[in-house]
């Protein structure tokens, strides 16, 4: 089952800067608007589709490591901060391994 979901979900803070009720009084042309103007929106077409995949969430191991304080308190500066690690602990580990385990 390796790389299978446990069923379980993260707590997140789902603390956001999104005026929820600015946003349930605005119309759908208003919101349409909105995601035109949106660089990073990108419209997917029956292409983007075909090679679409599921990628589901890697299991998650609890470790305890020692870390140098100012390290550890950089990262916390941010939210998510230990999905960060992991991400540049990832690239790293992609970066070093055989071209066979890519």
């Amino acid at each position: 089952m390796k790389g299978a979901s446990t069923g379980k979900t993260s707590k997140v803070n789902h603390r956001t800067s999104t005026d929820w009720n600015t946003l349930r009084r605005m119309s759908d042309a208003e919101v349409r608007k909105g995601i035109e103007s949106d660089p990073d929106a990108r419209a997917t077409d029956e292409e983007f589709w075909k090679h679409a995949k599921v990628v589901w969430p890697s299991r998650k191991a609890v470790v305890t490591m020692r870390l140098d304080l100012d390290l550890l308190e950089w990262f916390r500066q941010q939210r998510g901060y230990q999905t960060r690690i992991n991400a540049i602990l990832r690239a790293y580990m992609n970066a070093h391994a055989p071209e066979s385990h890519r």
